[in-house]
């Protein structure tokens, strides 16, 4: 029907809309986060684009549920403020009828979490896990940000590079203090690039046309050298054993794993797309406006099942984890109860009924004499 038709469309528009303003807000916090830690010469300028793409990928299965909820409020609230709920309630279309649809977009976004879930989710993670060890065990030199002063990493030197020509990959007018010298002292460069050693896998810095300070100046064996190539060896940072993870391991190793914390993490797996389903109920039953209480009252409850509801999963799973619970029940059990309870309200809704049933009492009348 073109009623299906256009709900899903609007639906989809809308949460394509959501979908980019969360991840707008979620690239600001994690860009911030990443740039403080390349001020620290922690990881490269060069590698915050990378790790911010790999941590957004992370979190979309757990970001497309509320997005797809989110989504549907609005589109249904729209629908019942400009009153096509109730010309379409006249022609004997009801919120059952909403179901239809709603379940072609059950499935696709079903798909599209379970992908992620399931596949993509563990791999950004992987990868990003990897690429952060990575930065994090590279030379000292590749996280130094050009205009500033970065301490060297074991603390007997310090950095300074004006500027990096992306042209030529070359520093320009670098400052290198090293108190691991020969002799303590200071060498400065007009322009400087990075090396490695085929060999030995050794990475030098090869500072062009400088000077190097040794010794004290005023004191009797303070000298000034000029050099037109100076090499400067790198020290490379401790190497720590790589850990991935419960988060970024393959479905491969949760599925038949005994240790509680990995079987945890495959319930929650397939919990995430069970969500889709019971959300989208909820999201029909409480999107109803009444013109006398306004829109507030929906909205705030169907944010308090949203919390109440993803914070119980949590913690189920959090039982799984810690060896409480055996089996995936509490999570199911959670899964279950609230769709019934979805399935409650939408049909007293669908009948116009209240959602909570007004319990009247009847007065006692008096005994005749």
């Amino acid at each position: 029907m073109i009623i299906d038709k256009s709900f899903i469309t609007e639906v989809l528009r809308t949460a394509l809309a959501v979908t980019f303003v969360i991840i707008s807000i979620f690239l600001v916090m994690r860009v911030m986060g990443f740039l403080s830690q390349a001020a620290e010469g922690i990881i490269p300028v060069g590698g915050v684009l990378s790790l911010v793409v790999l941590k957004m990928v992370s979190y979309l299965d757990v970001m497309l549920p509320l997005m797809f909820y989110i989504a549907l409020i609005m589109v249904l609230n729209r629908w019942y403020s400009d009153q096509e709920m109730a010309v379409l309630a006249s022609a004997g279309l009801g919120l059952f009828h909403f179901l239809k649809p709603l379940g072609v977009l059950i499935i696709m976004l079903g798909g599209l979490v379970a992908f992620f879930s399931f596949y993509l989710t563990p791999l950004s993670l992987a990868q990003g896990y990897k690429l952060e060890q990575e930065f994090r065990q590279s030379s000292e030199v590749s996280g130094v940000v050009t205009g500033r002063f970065v301490e060297a990493k074991d603390g007997n030197g310090v950095y300074f590079i004006e500027d990096y020509n992306r042209k030529t990959g070359n520093y320009e007018n670098v400052f290198a203090y090293r108190a691991s010298f020969e002799r303590e002292g200071v060498v400065v460069a007009k322009t400087a690039y990075r090396t490695e050693d085929e060999k030995t896998q050794d990475q030098f810095l090869v500072l062009i046309n400088g000077s190097r300070y040794e010794g004290v100046p005023g004191s009797p064996d303070y000298r000034v050298v000029d050099f037109e190539k100076y090499a400067l060896r790198i020290e490379p940072k401790n190497q720590t054993k790589l850990y991935l993870p419960v988060r970024s391991r393959p479905n491969s190793e949760l599925m038949d794993a005994d240790d509680p914390k990995l079987r945890s993490e495959w319930y929650w797996r397939v919990a995430k797309i069970f969500t889709l389903p019971v959300l989208a109920i909820f999201a029909l039953a409480l999107s109803h406006v009444d013109s006398r209480r306004g829109k507030s009252t929906g909205l705030i409850l169907a944010f308090l099942v949203y919390l109440t509801y993803t914070n119980l999963l949590g913690y189920t799973v959090a039982l799984v984890k810690k060896g409480e619970a055996t089996t995936g029940l509490p999570i199911w059990s959670v899964h279950a109860a609230y769709f019934l309870l979805a399935c409650y309200c939408l049909y007293r809704r669908n009948y116009n009924l209240p959602l909570i049933p007004q319990i009247r009492f009847r007065p006692r009348q008096a005994k005749v004499a």
